[in-house]
């Protein structure tokens, strides 16, 4: 089987051509062909000699991503289903603001945790996705923002199919990639890590040199609800996730934003309210209430307008920064918790 030619480095493709017989310098040609100009063809890139394409395409192969299905919502929100090498697969998003376009993508095909309230979860683990496969998702979503809306992307979010930091080699690598000037040349500063909370992986990337965002799918401050919830979150008590975030924050000086759903019967009275408030306080951070969208549980109740307005009340008069984020793509199923393979023509 051939090896994807994207799996090599730099320094790997020199050596590669001076084992051949070709000049150095032809790695780093091939290396902006691939990364900056995100090219899937060897007979596109077209300053190397038929003769060094030829050879390329007798090594090796590039396992790009396609884009199998697009389905558009009424806002604007543009859902892809991609499709991988292996014919796996995935989506991801392009979600347009008025002044910014986000892509929302995904680390994993399936997923491998049970948070009971999100529709991902329902669907078996597979597999990784490569380096490769991530940065590819933002390019493409890149290029569709700057089709459709005249603007390349603005940020990148890792909310999408999968646990990031259950990825983590593979989600580093892309993006390394996405933030070189080699490749798409977006800040890290603009790229959030979502996860459900695994402390030793939250401070492994508290000492990675490249600085992100990070935010924290809580919901709960109290370990039974939580539970409750997210039953995978037995492993990790919030006591053992509050010290990675400690941590998080003394190496990068961001703070952490905790997405919250607020359910009815569930977490929406004041003791739920006192406890966010109060695990709030032990390390900076934000709050980011997130609409409940509908995946199918009879469970999940989204909370009324005035069980909102209690938590956001109390977290500004305690000064926590409190967003109410709304929903984005609800009509294709492309909104928070929500993908799931479904899309349709």
């Amino acid at each position: 089987m051939k090896k994807d030619v994207r799996s090599l480095t730099h320094d790997e493709l020199i050596s590669f051509f001076e084992s051949n017989n070709h000049s150095s310098y032809r790695a780093t040609q091939v290396y902006e062909w691939l990364w900056k100009k995100s090219c899937f063809s060897f007979d596109e890139m077209t300053n190397l000699s038929k003769n060094t394409r030829e050879l390329l395409k007798d090594k090796f192969v590039i396992n790009n991503i396609k884009i199998d299905k697009i389905q558009k919502s009424s806002d604007g929100t543009i859902k892809n289903a991609i499709k991988l090498f292996d014919d796996s697969l995935v989506e991801s998003v392009l979600i347009p603001f008025e002044n910014r376009t986000t892509a929302c993508v995904s680390s994993q095909v399936g997923c491998s945790l049970d948070c009971e309230f999100c529709a991902t979860s329902k669907l078996k683990r597979i597999r990784n996705l490569n380096a490769d496969e991530i940065f590819d998702q933002v390019s493409i979503i890149n290029n569709q923002s700057k089709t459709y809306f005249g603007r390349p992307i603005s940020n990148i979010v890792f909310m999408g199919m999968g646990e990031p930091l259950l990825n983590y080699t593979n989600l580093i690598s892309g993006i390394k990639k996405i933030s070189s000037n080699d490749g798409l040349g977006i800040s890290p500063t603009r790229i959030t890590v979502s996860t459900s909370g695994i402390p030793k992986m939250i401070i492994k990337l508290a000492d990675e040199p490249i600085k992100l965002n990070l935010a924290l799918s809580l919901h709960s401050a109290i370990e039974d609800t939580r539970t409750k919830i997210m039953p995978f979150s037995t492993r990790f008590s919030l006591l053992e996730i509050l010290d990675s975030l400690k941590y998080w924050y003394k190496k990068t000086q961001r703070i952490v934003t905790y997405e919250y759903i607020i359910w009815k019967g569930i977490n929406d009275d004041f003791k739920h309210i006192e406890s966010l408030i109060k695990f709030c306080k032990k390390s900076p951070s934000k709050v980011n209430i997130i609409n409940y969208n509908d995946v199918g549980n009879k469970f999940f109740i989204p909370a009324d307008s005035n069980s909102i307005d209690n938590y956001v009340q109390e977290l500004m008069i305690n000064n926590i920064p409190v967003t109410i984020r709304k929903s984005r793509g609800n009509d294709i199923d492309a909104a928070c918790g929500q993908l799931a393979n479904k899309i349709t023509n």
